[in-house]
């Protein structure tokens, strides 16, 4: 089984290095999924059900303002909830960052909205999307929470084959460029205590392995000046 993992991920690497070479550089604490070492990581990973349900849907945003949608579509394909359907697809279309927004989706946070100012979406704005498609969720800023709480939740949920778990945290507190992000998470590693961040702006930054406490950290800071929750992580099952 371990082998056939290490060929699916050792691929999976080699796909991500090609875009890799137009993205911006990493500061030295990241270490990049399509690196020997990042691919090493997910091999050998404690908790990594999540990553392959969610790799086979990978979601590129459409804009920057859309890291919101797009890792709420990944979720949703990989959740496998039932597709809108069309006549092109015969039923058995897939989530895209357009047809996410349903009617009750539309009630949340319309998606004209989104790409206006303060562009993007909070964190409760992503969890009632989410919701609006019937799914269980749970909403946490991290100025609630702690990092043992948020590491344990997330290495218990990245293990089962139920829950999804979506970061938002500040690019600038890892040392990226620059505001606020959002993706989902598909691996922990426990030897290296990290996590890996599936990241939906490829054409920025490959999927990243970062350390817990950087990722909290990351998490535990104020939103914007027009809302004053921290950021934090979603937590979505059916």
């Amino acid at each position: 089984m371990k082998r056939l993992t290490a060929i699916a991920v050792t691929a999976f690497a080699a796909a991500l290095s090609t875009a890799q070479a137009e993205t911006l550089p990493l500061p030295q604490s990241i270490i990049s999924l399509s690196t020997p070492e990042g691919a090493a990581l997910l091999i050998e990973a404690e908790a990594s059900t999540d990553y392959f349900p969610l790799s086979i849907h990978f979601t590129t945003q459409d804009n920057p303002a859309y890291c919101g949608p797009a890792s709420i579509a990944m979720v949703l394909n990989a959740l496998e909830i039932p597709r809108p359907a069309s006549d092109m697809t015969l039923g058995l279309g897939m989530f895209d960052q357009e047809n996410i927004f349903t009617p009750a989706a539309e009630a949340v946070k319309p998606a004209e909205a989104i790409v206006n100012p303060p562009y993007g979406m909070t964190l409760d704005e992503v969890g009632g999307v989410l919701a609006a498609h019937d799914l269980a969720v749970e909403v946490v800023h991290a100025s609630e929470s702690d990092l043992d709480t948020f590491r344990q939740t997330a290495i218990t949920q990245l293990a089962d084959d139920e829950h999804f778990i979506l970061v938002n945290y500040l690019r600038s507190a890892i040392e990226q460029e620059t505001g606020g992000h959002i993706s989902p998470l598909g691996a922990y590693d426990a030897d290296t205590d990290r996590f890996l961040i599936l990241d939906v702006s490829r054409y920025k930054y490959p999927p990243i392995w970062v350390e817990a406490a950087a990722l909290f950290d990351a998490m535990n800071t104020v939103d914007s000046d027009n809302y004053d929750k921290t950021r934090g992580y979603v937590s979505v099952r059916r």
